[in-house]
């Protein structure tokens, strides 16, 4: 018996119903993000990671409906502005949904700002990367101050003095979002503000300035006094801040409130209107005498706060290879219970195409970000940091560029049923060009890429030497490494072409660290697909790959017929 007959069948035994709804799709909920993603679990365990039981926790509490929920509701909720209270008192304080708070309280208490500062854990920074890559397939708003707070770590440190009275509250596992001063509080989070109008980008451009109030240098209190057009997160207890003092362009660390109980001079303008991102709170502000202290020596602001930087560009990284990982698991878990034309769509040889093709790139970006991880539990060997010097810049640029794309494509399997709002899709969607901006935009990570490679021509031979871990196994990627080799001993300016350039870096890194540890049908569809020519779409996968094997890694109840 047909569908339509059966349906017919239905409308005539019940009263008062036009129809029944049948072949739809339901929720992707109550399933585990850990135990459901072949390619996170394999990528650990190529790097050694095999006490997995706090993963699998966390990925069963990040599929259950309710926290699913809280992702919803946090963006349906943005954050609200009061300047003043109904005193008349000015406190900038933002309120956020419940829901954002729960989400908060999540990851805080699990550690994503601060396992890998905690000694004697193993394989730290993989472990932290897997959980916040978890966590952000549920809402990636939040993940702003986490990744900050996170970040702050390393920079902070160049002070001992504030590290001594900051460290211990920024690497509690607790979540205390109350408008009160810092020494009220065991557990904080930390904000940034670098940019302002006239210089985006370009910090050296920043006006804001900086005058010592007793002593100067590290550690010493300073007035600031400018404006920073773009401050994350207003909500956080300090920020990191870049000022030009006498010496020269310098980094702050400038707290909500001053160490008399009073309001800090930092006054919020306004929340940004952002087109994604909404439930995370940032903000324009402005700087009148705001007491802050520096952080490291004067004039190497830069130098300073590139350490959160990099971080901050690794997160990205993260953020945007788990909103691949999340449209995709959304396609194929509609793809599976839609049936059109007479077959379930996920039985259907075009339909297998593009769904193949787009877990290919979540393939290739957990790869690259997982090696980057690793790096960064082995940071005190020069060698990693080599890899990590050019790969957080290749890796932030690639990944972050691909994920609108692919997030359109996600949503577009999904039909009409994809951009109606109360579908995670949309949100996917406007999330995806946030990372690429965000850090730096393609343009920015280009340049850093050409920097490092004037400055420290040791990372371009290290990257080879990475992939050369791969050689002699696939023919199209040994040509692609020869020829990008080539490409480096050519005359001319390499900035002209500088995006092709990193697009060549990631897709041969990529493909080189599948090879060593990815399944074989996984491997060959990535490099006969990428490394053979231009590929204008997704769906282009060439003739004898194997999308079944591929598909099966997406979910694990994933069952579909032979193409």
């Amino acid at each position: 018996m047909s569908l339509i007959q059966k349906h017919a069948e239905h409308i005539e035994s019940t009263s008062g119903e036009t129809h029944e709804v049948f072949n739809q799709s339901s929720a992707l909920e109550n399933y585990n993000l850990y135990k459901s993603d072949i390619a996170l679990q394999e990528a650990l365990h190529h790097y050694g990671v095999e006490d997995t039981e706090s993963l699998v926790a966390h990925g069963a509490r990040c599929g259950e409906a309710e926290v699913i929920a809280w992702g919803f509701d946090a963006n349906e909720n943005k954050p609200q502005f009061d300047t003043h209270d109904r005193f008349g008192r000015r406190v900038d304080l933002v309120k956020f949904h419940p829901a954002y708070h729960s989400l908060m309280e999540l990851a805080l208490s699990n550690g994503i700002h601060s396992g890998p500062w905690r000694d004697g854990v193993k394989n730290a920074h993989l472990k932290r990367a897997a959980l916040s890559y978890m966590q952000a397939q549920v809402e990636a708003g939040h993940g702003c101050p986490l990744t900050m707070t996170f970040a702050s770590v390393p920079t902070i440190k160049l002070s001992p003095a504030l590290a001594a009275t900051w460290l211990p509250k920024i690497l509690a596992n607790k979540y205390q979002p109350d408008n009160v001063p810092y020494f009220e509080k065991s557990a904080v989070t930390i904000g940034m503000g670098m940019t302002e109008k006239q210089g985006g980008s370009d910090v050296r451009a920043n006006t804001t300035v900086a005058e010592p109030i007793t002593a100067s240098g590290n550690g010493a209190l300073y007035t600031i006094s400018g404006h920073k057009w773009f401050l994350s997160a207003p909500m956080c207890d300090a920020f990191l801040m870049l000022a030009q003092a006498q010496g020269g362009l310098s980094c702050f660390l400038v707290p909500r409130w001053r160490e008399d109980g009073t309001k800090n001079g930092l006054y919020v303008q306004r929340l940004k209107n952002k087109m994604g991102n909404v439930s995370n709170a940032s903000s324009e502000v402005e700087l009148r005498q705001a007491h802050g202290w520096m952080v490291g020596d004067e004039g190497r602001g830069v130098s300073a706060i590139i350490e959160m930087v990099s971080l901050t560009r690794f997160d990205c990284m993260v953020g945007s290879t788990a909103g691949q990982r999340q449209a995709v698991a959304q396609a194929v878990n509609h793809a599976q219970q839609r049936s059109s034309f007479g077959a379930r769509l996920i039985d259907q040889p075009l339909m297998q195409n593009v769904l193949a093709d787009l877990q290919l790139e979540v393939e290739g970006s957990l790869a690259l970000t997982m090696r980057m991880a690793k790096a960064l539990d082995n940071a005190d060997d020069p060698s990693e940091q080599l890899l990590m010097r050019l790969g957080t810049a290749v890796g932030k640029f690639w990944i972050c560029k691909r994920t609108p794309g692919h997030a359109y494509e996600a949503m577009e399997c999904l039909g009409g049923n994809g951009v109606i709002e109360n579908c995670i899709m949309p949100r996917l969607y406007r999330e995806a060009p946030i990372n690429a901006i965000w850090e730096g935009s393609g343009n920015i990570q280009a340049l850093d890429v050409l920097r490092a490679l004037q400055k420290t021509p040791a990372v371009l031979e290290r990257w080879f030497k990475e992939m050369a871990k791969s050689a002699g196994s696939y023919p199209l990627l040994d040509a692609a490494v020869e020829r990008l080799q080539t490409f480096f001993n050519k005359p001319g300016s390499l900035e002209f072409r500088a995006r092709y350039l990193i697009e060549q870096l990631a897709l041969t890194m990529q493909a080189a660290l599948l090879v060593q540890s990815a399944p074989q049908p996984v491997v060959d569809a990535f490099v006969r697909s990428r490394l053979s020519g231009g590929q204008a779409v997704y769906g282009c996968l060439p003739e004898g790959v194997d999308v079944h094997m591929i598909l099966s890694r997406v979910l694990p109840e994933f069952d579909c017929a032979e193409s």
